[in-house]
């Protein structure tokens, strides 16, 4: 079986997915009723050979085309042949694996600058200011 690089250093062999043709869904006249131009393309992403943290990124990046058995289902029915959308599914599961692939820059927690923090505070304190301002006069003050 032919490898599909991912990316330098990762690659999944094509044996680790399935493919079956399914007739496509909406109009097209009598050649989407005779002929299964639909890909189905399942990856089963616990059962590869993905390092374990981009299966996990992957499963996240996955959402509901992840099946509880954590299997990955893509459906492939834009073109109008096999052949394209085969390519065009084999194309969005290296593309998914690829975001999956690329590890997460960690958070930096920053603080606010002592001299932010006394902008806020003034700025509370005028807009306090203003609103005293505006208030009605109470009965005591006259």
């Amino acid at each position: 079986m032919a490898a599909i690089t991912i990316r330098p250093g990762l690659a999944i062999d094509e044996g680790e997915f399935e493919l079956h043709f399914v007739r496509a869904s909406g109009p097209g006249g009598q050649n989407v009723n005779k002929v299964a131009t639909a890909v189905q393309l399942r990856f089963d992403v616990a059962a590869s050979t993905l390092p374990d943290e981009v299966k996990a990124r992957l499963r996240r990046h996955a959402g509901r085309r992840l099946t509880r058995d954590g299997v990955l289902v893509l459906d492939a029915r834009r073109h109008r042949t096999q052949e394209r959308n085969r390519q065009d599914a084999i194309a969005r599961l290296v593309e998914l694996i690829g975001r999956a692939a690329v590890r997460p820059r960690p958070r930096r927690p920053t603080k606010p600058s002592r001299a932010a923090r006394a902008a806020r505070l003034q700025t509370k304190r005028r807009r306090g200011q203003l609103k005293r301002v505006r208030r009605p006069a109470s009965r005591d003050e006259a």
